[in-house]
Parts: C-alpha cells; sequence; structure tokens
C-alpha cells in the first residue's frame, strides 16, 4: 500500500477558510467606504457647489467611517477571541484533569461521524499521541490554536479598506470641473461596485450577474436619493 499523498492543485490550508473571510470582509469595508462617502459628498454637491465644503464633508465621512469600522471590528473580534482563549483554556484543564474521559469523548465524536467503533478508538488514540490538545480543539470546537482572531489586526484591516474605498468618490468629485462632478462621480462609484460585487461573487461562489446588478442599481438609488435630497436643502437654504 501507498503512503497517501495530496493534491497539489487543491487546497488543504487550515487557514484558507479564514483568508477568505479576510479577504471577504475587506471586500465589504472598500464598499462600505465607497457608498457612505460617495453618498455624503453628493448629497453636499447638490447643495452647493462649495469646493471646501464637499472635501470637508467628504474627509470628515471617510474618517469617521474609518474609525467606526475600526472600533466596531475590535470590539466585535475581541470578543470572539476572549470565547476562543476560554474555550482553548477549558479545553487543555480538561485534557489534564481527566484524560480518558477526554479520549472516550473523541473516540465518541469520530464514531458518530461513521467510523467504526474500533477504527475511532485507533484514531483518538493516535491523535491524541500526536497532539491531544488539537485534536479535541479541531474535533469538538473547530478551532485552530494557531489561528485565533487578533483584535487589532482586524481593526486595522477594516480601516484600511474602508479608507481605500472611500477615497474614490472623495477623488472624483474634487478632481472634475464643476459641471462634471456630479455624473463622474457616479460613473466612477458604479464601476467600482461592480468591481466590489464581482469579487465578491468570485470569493463566495455567487452568481457574479446578480451580486453586480445587486450593488450597482442599491448603489444608484442611493446616490439618486443623496443628491436629490442635497438639491433640496440647498434650494431651500438658497
Amino acid at each position: 500500500m501507498t503512503e497517501p499523498t495530496m493534491h497539489a492543485y487543491e487546497p488543504h490550508d487550515q487557514g484558507l477558510a479564514g483568508r477568505l473571510n479576510w479577504l471577504r470582509a475587506g471586500v465589504l469595508g472598500a464598499n462600505d467606504g465607497i457608498v457612505s462617502v460617495a453618498g455624503i459628498v453628493v448629497g453636499v454637491a447638490g447643495a452647493t457647489t462649495d469646493r471646501t465644503a464637499i472635501a470637508t464633508a467628504g474627509v470628515a465621512g471617510l474618517v469617521a467611517g474609518a474609525v467606526s469600522m475600526a472600533l466596531g471590528e475590535y470590539v466585535s473580534v475581541s470578543s470572539q477571541r476572549d470565547s476562543e482563549t476560554a474555550l482553548l483554556a477549558k479545553e487543555r484543564a480538561e485534557l489534564e484533569q481527566m484524560p480518558d474521559e477526554e479520549l472516550e469523548e473523541l473516540a465518541a465524536i469520530y464514531q458518530a461521524k461513521g467510523l467504526r467503533t474500533e477504527t475511532a478508538w485507533a484514531v483518538a488514540r493516535e491523535l491524541t499521541e500526536h497532539d491531544a490538545l488539537a485534536a479535541h480543539l479541531d474535533a469538538e470546537l473547530h478551532l485552530d490554536p494557531n489561528d485565533i482572531a487578533n483584535p487589532w489586526q482586524a481593526a486595522g484591516a477594516s480601516a484600511v479598506a474602508f479608507t481605500g474605498g472611500a477615497a474614490l468618490p472623495l477623488v472624483a468629485i474634487l478632481l472634475p470641473p464643476t459641471s462634471w462632478r456630479v455624473p463622474v462621480t457616479v460613473l466612477a462609484v458604479l464601476i467600482a461596485l461592480a468591481i466590489a460585487g464581482l469579487v465578491s461573487a468570485r470569493l463566495g461562489g455567487g452568481s457574479v450577474r446578480r451580486a453586480i446588478t445587486r450593488v450597482v442599481i442599491g448603489g444608484a438609488v442611493g446616490l439618486g436619493v443623496t443628491y436629490g435630497i442635497g438639491s433640496l436643502f440647498g434650494a431651500a437654504v438658497g
């Protein structure tokens, strides 16, 4: 019998799902930055043509949004990390205090997955001899002790993704002449949203057409509403 080998062209890295989640979160963060700041600058542009007012509103929206995203992600991931750390400590303590019961539990898990009793016990013993903690974390909790969530990393990634997305509409509305500001910004935003929808669909394995249509229509409606409100407000004030 030959020694089993993995297919080189198939991903077997345990961190793959985590990296895909990070990529998806980055796409969503950039999407939020695009939509929120585009809505702000287009709305202000509907009320006034003053470049300073538009730039101030856009930069304020970018900074506030990036800070909000970072804080929200930090709090969320910190809670997740606390839970994972507590589960890790609990499992380590159980292995030290009741190793026989833990071995029996591991064998029962593999038996429940379809292995025969003898095979389940053999697998449980071999994995326990190799790395008992890793075996239990994987089988019971689906945790990798080397892949515990990092709240600072999550906060930084969210802030960077949001800022990158928010910079697009801010630049797009400040560079063109006054009469072209809104059309250029809307076009740039819709193209960026289409790209974000494409990437999101590819990462998630969903329908590309549906994803692009959803974000483009939603973005167009949002920009239309904010521009209309800005125009009405500008007319009322003027």
